[in-house]
């Protein structure tokens, strides 16, 4: 199949991009930043099924990545002696049996509806319940975590595979996803964007205050990788191998999509999403349909958050940050075009690209300004403008994604849907 002239264009100039940065920032940081992109490519193609397939407004990216990032951790970071050695796993996992003990128990007064009990007597039974279950678990919990902090540290990992942690924090991201959408996918859709910016930043908060599980602020790294590291092969050629891993994972992600977007799975998607009634009224089950293509994109941001934290090396809760995590996330897609994968690709890497980039090359013409001004006209540069360059980024994704929602606002690559005699 002959590409369009359009995507042939673009792809050039964005080809031509990653030459001038190659030649410019040299090959190491190049690679990097490509990486790096890779695994933003993967977040953005977890919202562009969401929102471009049924049009569900997920404003909680970051708490995926962020619950993938930690499930890669915990997982692929090696064991800690000094806690596997004394008797507090032993007591950790009495409180967990509590935890699970009152989850049964919650489950348990959700379905007193099937011996009659009537709702007003359910539901303060559960909230009570809630309540004085939460208590009892934090109480028990509190002793454990502090002797944890003071005597080991934090708990470590488990010190199995990266690909395990890959994987298991993609399904962890979906169950997360299947509780938060089970709830709300039957609601408005500004519930759903309400919910989900309030758990990923409960996440975050979890995360960051957690030390006996996370260190918190104090970050846990070096995370091992799927490849040979730097010491091993040297940077580039590690972070070229890191790359070939999220190329491939890119490619797999990319042609399943592609078999499912034209399958009568994506075919009833798109449906839904584009007249609700009609479907309902076809007898197509909407909320149902709206959870699984939810819980798929949540899927592969927790896969794409566990390949960013593992690439950088470090797991970080504080710097899990909505501008760069949800915003950004949002601004590829946009650009790339939502409901097109191939288009969700391109604005991937060229957004990421102008969001590393932006910063040297304002430090760049800020170096050239304060020289003219200088020479010219005996300007006095204030002492913070090197400060100001990091600014540069904001503005210029801003007005990036202003031009793009003015002159293309299905993107630079829109959907293209069939059409039918």
């Amino acid at each position: 199949m002959q590409l369009p002239k359009k995507d042939i264009i673009l792809f050039s100039l964005l080809a031509a991009l990653i030459l001038i940065v190659f030649a410019s920032q040299g090959s190491a940081y190049s690679v990097r930043v490509l990486a790096e992109a890779s695994c933003y490519a993967i977040l953005a193609l977890g919202l562009t099924i969401q929102w471009g397939y049924a049009g569900l407004f997920n404003a909680g990216i970051m708490g995926f990545v962020a619950l993938g990032g930690f499930i890669t951790m915990l997982f692929s970071f090696p064991t800690n002696d000094d806690f596997w050695s004394t008797d507090l796993p032993g007591q950790l996992g009495g409180v967990g049996l509590k935890a699970l003990l009152s989850v049964a128990i919650i489950y348990g007064l959700t379905q007193l509806k099937r011996v009659g009990v009537s709702k007003k007597i359910r539901l303060p039974l559960i909230v009570v319940a809630s309540a004085i279950l939460y208590l009892w678990v934090v109480t028990s919990l509190g002793p454990v975590a502090e002797a944890i902090e003071s005597e080991a540290g934090f708990i470590g990992g488990f010190g199995l595979p990266v690909w395990v942690g890959w994987l298991v924090g993609g399904a962890i991201a979906g169950g997360i996803a299947y509780f938060i959408g089970h709830i709300c996918l039957g609601l408005r859709s500004d519930y759903l964007a309400i919910a989900t910016l309030g758990i990923a930043e409960i996440i975050k908060a979890f995360l960051k205050n957690a030390d006996w599980l996370t260190r918190g602020t104090l970050t846990v790294s070096p995370l091992p990788w799927p490849v040979p590291q730097a010491g091993e092969i040297g940077f580039i050629a590690a972070r070229a191998a890191y790359l070939s891993v999220t190329a491939v994972l890119i490619a797999v992600i990319y042609f399943l999509l592609y078999r499912a977007y034209n399958a009568p799975w994506g075919r009833t998607m798109r449906a839904i999403r584009d007249n609700e009634n009609s479907s309902a009224a076809m007898g197509k089950d909407v909320n149902r349909r709206r959870l699984e293509v939810f819980i798929l994109g949540s899927v592969l941001m927790g896969i794409g958050g566990a390949a960013l934290v593992t690439f950088n090396g470090i797991f970080d809760p504080s710097g899990f940050l909505p501008l760069n995590h949800t915003f950004l996330v949002w601004v590829m897609v946009i650009l790339g075009g939502a409901g097109n994968n191939k288009g969700t690709i391109f604005g991937a890497v060229f957004i990421y690209i102008i969001w590393t980039m932006s910063e040297p090359a304002a430090l760049f013409l800020i170096d050239m300004a304060r020289q003219l001004g200088t020479a010219w006209f005996e300007w006095q540069p204030p002492g913070d403008l090197d400060s100001r360059a990091l600014q540069a980024r904001v503005f210029v994704i801003g007005l990036t994604i202003s031009l793009v929602l003015r002159y293309a606002p299905k993107g630079l690559f829109p959907e293209k849907v069939a059409h039918h005699a």
